[in-house]
This record gives C-alpha cells, sequence and structure tokens, in this order.
C-alpha cells in the first residue's frame, strides 16, 4: 500500500495552505471547541499533579495517578475501536466528552467544598482514561468524515497544532489560576470547556451511516480483522512500530527534563517551566509547518527525517550543560516530534479503508499514548541509576536504531499498489 499521492490538489502556498481544512463548516466547528477545551485539558493535568502532591507529598503516588489514567487504553483501545468501527462517530463523542466533563465537575466539587481525598482522584483519573480510550480513536476516525481525504492531513497538522498551543497556554492559565483563585477553578473550568465542544458536536451535519457495520461479527472478531489487517499491511504496521518505538524509548520530557533542569542545568521551577516550553513552542511550530506543506500529502522521507532528527536532539541533550543551548535543542526536539507524530497519523490514516479507520486509529493511541508508562518506567530507572544525561542518551539512540532498522522497510514498501 502506498501513501495517497494527491495528485489533484495545486494549493498555492500561504496562509490559506496552512488553514485549508477550516474551509470545512463542519471541521470549523470541531476544531473551534477543540482550542477552547484542550486549554481546559492542559490546566486539569496541572491542578490534579499539583492536588495529589498537596494531598499526600509522595511523588510515587503522582506517578500512580498517571498509570491510572494511562492504563484503560491499554486495556480497552482494541475493543473501543471495534465498537468505533460499529457506531457512528458522533453520538460516541457526545458520550465521551460529556462524561469527562462530568468526571472535571465531580472532581472541582470535590475540591471546592475540602472534602477530596486521594481515592478520589484516582478513581476518577481511572474514569477519564476510559473516557479517553473510546475518545481518542472516535476523534480520529471522525476528522475524515469533516473534512474528506483531501484535506485530512491539513486537518490533522492542525489539530496537533491546537494540542500543542494549548500545551504552551493551559499550564501557564493554571498556574496563575491555582495561586489566585485555587485548584478547584481550574477543574470547574475544565469541566465549563466542555460546552464548547459538545456545542459544535451538536451543531455539526454529517451524513451518519445507519446501517454501520449491519452483520456484524462478534466483537472480538472484529479485533481480529483489524489486527489482521495492520498485519498484513507492510505500510501501516511499520509506521505503528516506529510510532510504538519512538513513544517507548524516546518520548519522555516530562520524566527527563525536570531531573535534567534540576540536577544538571541546576535550574529551579520557574527555569524547569521554560524548558518545557521550549517543547511546547517548538511541537507548535513543528505542527504549523506541516499544516503547511500538507498539500503534498504525507512524505515518508518527512516522517523520516522528523524522527532521526528527534533522535539526534536526543542524543545531543545528553552533552548539553549550557542553559540557553538546553532551551533550543528542546524546541527543536518539540518541532520534530509533533513533525514525525502529525506525519505518522496521517500515513496511517491515508492507508486505511474507512470501515477498519477505528480499529487502526484506537491501535494508534495504543502505541503512541498507551505506551508512554513503560517508556516513563524506562526513563526513570536509566535516570534513576546513572542520570539524565544517560536517560536521554539511552533512550535517543535505541530509538534511532530501531528507526534505521524500520526505515529500510517502510521505503521498501511504500509504492506497492493499494488493495
Amino acid at each position: 500500500m502506498r501513501i495517497h499521492p494527491y495528485p489533484e490538489q495545486k494549493k498555492s502556498p500561504g496562509f490559506k495552505a496552512i488553514i485549508s481544512s477550516l474551509r470545512h463548516r463542519n471541521f470549523r466547528l470541531f476544531w473551534t471547541g477543540q482550542c477552547i477545551s484542550l486549554v481546559g485539558t492542559w490546566m486539569q493535568n496541572m491542578a490534579q499533579s499539583w492536588l495529589v502532591l498537596e494531598l499526600t507529598g509522595s511523588p510515587f503516588l503522582l506517578g500512580l495517578v498517571g498509570a491510572l489514567q494511562f492504563l484503560p487504553l491499554l486495556l480497552f483501545a482494541l475493543f473501543t475501536g471495534a465498537v468505533v468501527d460499529r457506531l457512528p462517530k458522533r453520538p460516541l463523542l457526545l458520550f465521551a466528552q460529556g462524561m469527562s466533563m462530568l468526571i472535571a465537575l465531580v472532581l472541582g466539587l470535590l475540591t471546592l467544598f475540602n472534602v477530596v481525598q486521594y481515592w478520589h482522584v484516582a478513581v476518577l483519573a481511572f474514569l477519564l482514561g476510559t473516557m479517553h480510550s473510546l475518545d481518542m480513536p472516535a476523534r480520529q476516525a471522525f476528522i475524515i468524515e469533516l473534512v474528506g481525504r483531501d484535506d485530512l492531513m491539513n486537518a490533522i497538522a492542525l489539530n496537533s497544532s491546537v494540542f500543542n498551543g494549548a500545551r504552551i497556554i493551559g499550564p501557564a492559565v493554571a498556574g496563575l489560576v491555582i495561586s489566585t483563585v485555587g485548584i478547584a477553578a481550574c477543574f470547574l473550568a475544565n469541566a465549563a470547556s466542555f460546552l464548547f465542544v459538545l456545542g459544535g458536536l451538536l451543531l455539526i451535519q454529517v451524513q451518519e451511516d445507519k446501517a454501520v457495520r449491519e452483520g456484524h461479527k462478534k466483537l472480538w472478531e472484529d479485533v481480529r480483522e483489524g489486527l489482521a489487517y495492520i498485519l498484513s499491511n507492510p505500510t501501516v504496521f511499520t509506521v505503528l512500530a516506529m510510532v510504538g518505538s519512538m513513544s517507548t524509548l524516546a518520548i519522555n520530557f516530562n520524566v527527563l527534563v525536570p531531573v535534567f533542569a534540576r540536577e544538571v542545568l541546576h535550574r529551579e521551577a520557574q527555569g524547569f517551566g521554560f524548558l518545557m516550553s521550549a517543547t511546547g513552542l517548538g511541537a507548535f511550530m513543528g505542527a504549523l509547518t506541516l499544516a503547511y506543506l500538507s498539500n503534498r500529502g504525507p512524505r515518508v522521507k518527512l516522517l523520516l527525517a522528523a524522527a532521526s532528527g528527534f533522535c539526534l536532539c536526543e542524543l545531543l541533550l545528553a552533552l548539553v550543560r549550557y542553559y540557553p543551548l538546553a532551551l533550543l535543542l528542546l524546541c527543536l526536539a518539540g518541532f520534530a516530534v509533533s513533525t514525525f507524530s502529525a506525519s505518522a497519523n496521517a500515513t496511517v490514516q491515508m492507508n486505511v479503508p474507512d470501515y477498519l479507520r477505528g480499529r487502526v486509529m484506537s491501535i494508534y493511541s495504543l502505541v503512541f499514548i498507551g505506551l508512554v508508562p513503560l517508556g516513563n518506567f524506562f526513563s526513570g530507572t536509566v535516570a534513576h541509576f546513572w542520570g539524565a544525561p544517560a536517560g536521554f542518551a539511552l533512550g535517543g539512540g535505541l530509538a534511532l536504531l530501531f528507526l534505521l532498522f524500520l526505515s529500510r522497510r517502510l521505503l521498501r514498501h511504500q509504492h506497492s499498489p493499494v488493495p
């Protein structure tokens, strides 16, 4: 299977090329809601971590909450993908987003009335992760219904830009809100932000297939069909393997950067914040750059260049002891990983038939997000025994070796015929 070449598109370069998918009314509604809601999501992420530390003072229990939030992806992703392929996407998204809003509201009220306990946060984190395991494949599979195949890559890139833009703004807003109003306000603000997503989804007009997958087999047979397709498709399998190896070995900013900032660069919380902001800024710029280039369609060489550049940045970070240079390298690393992940997403989606899209994208979510706890454990263990520079060097080096091995397979199969 080859990557869709976009032969019919001849968009002129410039700002219009960056926002081409926004010409679709449905996608504008969806994207605008995401712009607001994702800021609230990042506010809740920061506030939840701060709340756990206030309640327990334990980094281990903080890590446990994070693991509980990712665990449902590992447990349920295979099955939620099959559910997404069986049912219309919009009602599934309305349910998942509505339940996520309710979870944020409950956590906010518990915190506001000073009755929140650690087990409340842990249970709600697991429930939120369960909603994410449904929301992620449904959202990914829904995009093509909003923009069509020609603007799919641009829409993916713009979604990535929103995510990374919120990653810069949300924590900064959360810090200000926590210091002036309190932690509960972050959760309540996030709950309110979901109203914009839900409103957009209700206004979207799509042709929902009433007979989606009418003679369905058993759920497990649907899952097996999706896995069999991935194994039989060299392009999809190789890209997913590449994403999984990068996610496990190299995409480890949240574990290594705080240790790097404190023990190597000798910076306090503010210095650490600037390092993470540099990563987010680079990721945002990477997503916008990919949106600009999206009229050319997904390109294997760009995907491989971005992955290689990211690994190289990690290897160089292992040698850095100069703070401004660390800022620059983390900005470049964010640029590279954003370009890589959005390119991988688009490459997979352009090579998947619609009736399998939910199942395949659930596996994408699994290898990209669900493997994060395993990667955090790997990076944390290396940093504990040998320091953050060793974590960067070992993770980046191993990821580069996997990349070299997989890139040969990907280049060999990219021009095989589409079934």
